[in-house]
């Protein structure tokens, strides 16, 4: 089609030649009527594309014209690429390919590392790509909505305004769809001596105060794919050993992760930094301890918490090995306190139990509460805000009548000594079989 067009303008600057008279008429009517048909046929972008050239034959004016279109044009689609803040922009529409980036790779050492470069080894991981790509979208989003949570918490703020900020932005930037994507779990939220699985219930007062140490546990997932990373917040530069401890920490064990590491191995290496740290506060130094009966875990699609734990402790006793394609979260606590959490306060933690059985229940809103969560939640951890969205009201009873019949697991706060603090890091990490991935690493930590 091209070729033919080329001919048309040539013959036409021919016959002007040889007449003579300037009369270029001729030239115009054909190439007028070559854009027309470039624009019909969907052409136009190819033509903006070569608008320098077109416009030397065409006159200066017209050239002028169309580079001012052409940045127009460019202009308008640069912003589109741009997330916004707070972000409202889906991570769908951010990667036109839909190819989202890679965590952070580390090489397998030692016994391993023939795994970087086996040809098998890159075949397996060719057919496990669209699984890798939905951990990768979900880990982007995670990225995303807590560099956002990062800038915009500050002290005075409600425990429900801060939940509502980082789960409407995970939201919308996964674009929440059934169990397609969404939320992995309650946003965490604890302070203080509080370790772990504190968020909010609907008419919760407490405000986050500029002395508070507050721990964030994000989770998304893709597909059932869950990002599951955590960070400690803080605006009292006194804690800064306590996050620089949990930090180091944190990053000591997931250097130990491999492909045949003991998790025994892992905790080991985790304890070790713990040890070579202590932190004054107001004139008293304390020593920070690992939280000795809280852990890391495997992580399978739609089951936070799979079969294996990683302990943050020498002499765990636990002599399990990774495997090749296991996807664990590496989670370190640490505290000023005992170094040992209980179950204490409201509970607003919940999730049904993975591989629970048929069970009969003579409760009719029990049944009808289970029908909400298996619509809803399925195997996912859910907190009370959570059914409230769906429309449920009055459940107490039916809620307790699932948990005394281990239908549904009941998850209370896990706290440490009052008037201590807890601090937490996390990260995904993917054992690829050519690699380790640490899906959730981002600039921040």
């Amino acid at each position: 089609m091209v070729e033919n067009k080329v001919d048309q303008v040539t013959e036409a600057l021919q016959k002007t030649q040889i007449n003579g008279n300037g009369n270029d008429k001729a030239v115009t009517d054909v190439t007028a009527q070559t854009e027309k048909e470039d624009v019909t046929n969907g052409n136009a972008d190819h033509e903006d594309e070569d608008g320098d050239e077109d416009g030397e034959e065409e006159g200066g004016e017209a050239s002028a014209d169309k580079k001012k279109k052409k940045k127009k044009k460019n202009k308008k689609k640069k912003k589109g690429n741009k997330q916004t803040e707070p972000p409202t922009v889906p991570v769908s529409k951010l990667f036109a390919n839909q190819i989202y980036p890679e965590g952070q790779l580390e090489e397998y050492r030692d016994e391993n590392n023939w795994r970087t470069t086996n040809e098998e080894k890159r075949y397996i991981e060719r057919q496990e790509h669209d699984n890798y790509n939905d951990l990768r979208r979900a880990a982007e989003v995670h990225r995303e909505v807590r560099a956002y949570a990062r800038k915009a918490i500050k002290p005075g703020m409600s425990m429900i305004e801060i939940a509502d900020l980082i789960e409407n932005g995970t939201r919308t930037l996964i674009e929440e769809n059934g169990f397609d994507s969404g939320i992995g779990f309650p946003t965490g939220l604890s302070l203080n001596h509080c370790a772990a699985h504190y968020t909010p219930n609907a008419g919760d007062k407490t405000v986050l105060a500029y002395d508070d140490v507050l721990k964030i546990d994000i989770g998304t997932h893709v597909k059932g794919r869950i990002c599951d990373s955590a960070f400690t917040l803080t605006f009292n530069p006194k804690y800064d050993r306590l996050l620089e401890a949990v930090k180091e920490a944190t990053n000591a064990g997931i250097k130990e992760v491999g492909i045949d590491v003991r998790v025994s191995d892992i905790g080991a290496a985790v304890h070790e930094v713990y040890d070579s740290y202590d932190i004054e506060l107001d004139g008293k130094t304390y020593d920070i301890k690992p939280i000795r009966n809280l852990t890391g875990h495997t992580i399978e699609p739609y089951r936070i918490h799979a079969g294996k734990s990683v302990p943050i402790i020498r002499d765990s006793g636990d002599d399990s090995k990774l495997e090749e394609g296991e996807q664990l979260a590496v989670e370190t606590f640490c505290s000023t306190g005992r170094g040992y959490v209980i179950e204490q306060g409201e509970c607003s933690h919940y999730a049904k139990v993975y591989d629970g059985g048929f069970v009969p229940l003579r409760l009719p809103k029990a049944k009808s509460l289970l029908a909400t969560i298996n619509k809803h939640f399925g195997t996912l951890p859910w907190c009370k805000r959570y059914l409230d969205r769906t429309g449920e009201e009055k459940y107490a009873m039916a809620l307790k009548n699932l948990v005394d019949n281990g239908v549904v697991q009941a998850y209370p706060p896990l706290c440490d000594t009052k008037g201590s603090f807890t601090a937490q890091m996390e990260h995904t990490i993917l054992l690829r079989p050519t690699v380790k991935e640490v899906v959730s690493r981002g600039d921040d930590y």
